[in-house]
């Protein structure tokens, strides 16, 4: 069976308030017959020594005070007896009280000197009546005693009139409490079917949805956690949109870049192979086939080596190197590179400055790094400095090239992204995965990478390596 959550609510609130109405009143109508017990003992407690102090100083006889007293005390709805030491009653001739009789279990307790305060029922009614027998000692030996009662109807009536009070507040606050009770549950309700609502929207695929937030309960945050869920997924989206673009982007370029080189290779392989070529082309023709294969092969490298660093498959052997012997290796590599593009490539290091880094993949990492400088650089300087502080040692690269947007700096480490996205046709093999793979790569050293960049003013890479040892 389903009860709707707004019934729920309302009915837990309700039993909560009913039960502790409830409870309050049972302990309230018992600590008021405690009182009141209480109070009736203590003033019979008060008359029973008072006649006895009476009986013991009267020098006119027993007759008189207990004449006095008998009127007091009639007005009062109170009754007394005398009784010798053997618990039969002196006074009044014939026990105006039959019921009351003191009981050798009752004379056993009051021969110790102590009062005796009891409740108890009268025989053959529902009537209760407070009971208090005081004793009268010689010489610390009982001699006899006066028994006072008094009913309690009084009290009940004055308790039963107390609990219809309380009857009628019970009532008005279960009213108060449900109309009270009612509108918060429907205020909370209908907060959480807007979540609801949302989260419908949200399935449906719609994430501009937003709810209204707050920080004043868990419902309030829950709809905080909400927005917040609904903007990563948009984050998401666009950069899944952003992906899937520059991906159909990629594929065009790697078509693009395989279909050239593909095609120069068969043309330049059917022309010797029919002898259409001279022979003094032929050497030229095989240098031009070579070097298409190898732009296919970097092509392939590039996409291997992204998906093994990205899954964790590939092992550094850490090693010491010389700072300024690797940057000469990329210097003397990429020397005939960079004077095709009228560039100068200039070395800033000291000769005893160490590196602790796996040789292939840093130089895997500058050449890429030196090569992007190369490519957006003409008729420029290229800088690269190897320095060190504390606890890292640091190589920068800075051009004097076309520098890059500020909006797309972040960028530039996203598999597929390419910074001048027409130059789909460059002698380097940058089909948009360097960058991403020199970050990888980075990252794998527990090192740093840092791009600042001013557009046509040029661009500067940093990179930081621990000074500690890896494998140590």
């Amino acid at each position: 069976m389903k009860i709707r959550f707004l019934y729920q609510l309302v009915l837990s609130h309700l039993g909560v308030i009913l039960v502790a109405f409830l409870l309050l009143s049972t302990l309230f109508t018992h600590y008021i017959e405690t009182v009141v017990y209480q109070d009736k003992s203590k003033e019979l407690l008060s008359y029973g020594k008072n006649i006895l102090l009476a009986l013991e100083n009267n020098e006119f006889g027993p007759e008189k005070v207990i004449g006095q007293y008998e009127e007091v005390l009639a007005g009062r709805n109170i009754n007394f007896s005398l009784f010798n030491q053997d618990g039969n009653i002196l006074y009044p001739k014939g026990l105006l009280v039959p019921d009351v009789k003191l009981t050798d279990v009752a004379l056993g307790k009051i021969k110790g000197g102590s009062p005796l305060v009891v409740k108890d029922r009268i025989r053959g009614s529902n009537n209760e009546v407070t009971l208090v027998a005081l004793p009268y000692l010689i010489n610390n030996k009982l001699v006899g005693g006066i028994l006072l009662t008094s009913p309690i109807s009084g009290s009940n009536v004055m308790i039963n009139q107390i609990n219809h009070y309380l009857i009628y507040a019970i009532l008005i606050a279960l009213s108060v409490s449900l109309l009270l009770s009612w509108l918060l549950s429907r205020i909370h309700v209908n907060r959480i079917k807007r979540i609801q609502k949302a989260t419908s929207i949200v399935s449906s695929g719609d994430y501009s949805v937003t709810i209204p937030t707050s920080h004043f309960d868990e419902i309030g945050e829950l709809g905080n956690d909400f927005n917040q869920m609904v903007d990563k997924i948009n984050r998401s989206m666009e950069e899944i949109s952003a992906l899937e673009s520059r991906r159909r982007q990629f594929m065009s370029d790697v078509s693009h870049e395989l279909k050239t080189p593909l095609t120069t290779i068969c043309g330049v392989l059917d022309g010797l192979n029919q002898n259409m070529i001279p022979e003094k082309e032929r050497q030229n023709g095989i240098a031009l086939v070579t070097k298409e294969a190898k732009r296919l092969i970097r092509l392939v490298n590039e996409n291997l080596d992204y998906d093994k660093i990205r899954s964790n498959q590939i092992k550094l052997f850490i090693q010491e190197i010389q700072v300024l012997e690797i940057i000469e290796v990329i210097k003397d590599q990429l020397y005939i590179q960079a004077a095709e593009k009228d560039n100068e490539i200039i070395i800033e290091a000291d000769e005893h400055l160490i590196i602790f880094a796996d040789l292939d993949r840093l130089l895997q990492i500058l050449i890429n790094i030196v090569k992007n400088s190369i490519q957006f650089t003409s008729g420029g300087t290229i800088f690269i400095r190897g320095k060190e502080d504390e606890q890292e040692t640091i190589i920068e690269v800075e051009d004097t090239g076309i520098g890059i947007e500020a909006s797309e700096v972040e960028n530039i480490w996203g598999r597929f992204y390419k910074a001048d996205v027409s130059r789909t046709n460059n002698p380097f093999g940058e089909f948009g995965l360097g960058l991403s793979i020199v970050k990888k790569l980075v990252e794998l050293h527990n090192g740093k990478i840092e791009v600042f960049s001013v557009k046509n003013e040029g661009t500067k890479f940093v990179l930081r390596f621990p000074k500690m040892n890896l494998n140590s």
